[in-house]
């Protein structure tokens, strides 16, 4: 028999897949198609969460062992009808450990097999899968960026061209001195009394 699984993409967006593969497959052939239905580069740890109704984790399942005595179950030690029994059953799938991308899987139904079909096969594709791993807050590369022009502040030791120690005091001065005023204004005003004396 043929399990066909919805993969959503955990995003703001809908983005999902449908992935066709056999019961007697395993999950470690699921991640195979998933990797494959939205192209994920590389050969990053993995991990499926099976899942409850309420989503509550029933059982993890890694891609490799991670315990110490190394006889934990690791996902092609599980068949694809043991993981997902019935329509509706569901799980998540991590990829990556540092651009962490988070899928849910549901068993949508399940079918009789084609011949000559290689499978896990994508039977159907909606949305546009991003290059990079959505943030949690909807969308990739989120985060708030620092400009990278440092300010210019006091800090950098540039000073005012007009600092408390410069003043005007030293430029030359224009204006005419007191004194010269007087002496200029009773020169004008004898000039002014002589043409007088003149005329009479």
């Amino acid at each position: 028999m043929v399990y066909k699984i919805r993969v959503i993409l955990d995003t703001k967006e809908d983005i999902f897949r449908d992935v066709e593969i056999k019961g007697k497959q395993t999950l470690w052939n699921l991640h195979l198609g998933i990797k494959s239905a939205f192209n994920l580069s590389g050969d990053e740890l993995s991990t499926f969460n099976l899942l409850e109704e309420d989503g509550t984790i029933v059982k993890s399942v890694p891609l490799e062992d991670m315990s110490d005595e190394g006889d934990g179950e690791i996902m092609s030690d599980v068949y694809i009808d043991e993981a997902f029994e019935n329509a509706g059953d569901k799980a998540q799938f991590q990829y990556g450990l540092l651009d962490l991308w988070e899928f849910f899987c549901e068993l949508v139904e399940v079918n009789e097999e084609t011949k000559g079909v290689n499978y896990p096969i994508t039977v159907y594709r909606f949305g546009n899968a991003p290059l990079k791993a959505p943030s949690k807050s909807g969308g990739a590369g989120s985060k708030n960026k620092k400009s990278a022009m440092p300010l210019m502040d006091d800090d950098f030791g540039f000073e005012d061209d007009f600092g408390a120690g410069n003043s005007f005091a030293d430029e030359d001065d224009d204006s005419f001195d007191d004194d010269e005023d007087d002496d200029y204004n009773d020169d004008v005003f004898d000039d002014e009394d002589d043409s007088d004396d003149d005329r009479i």
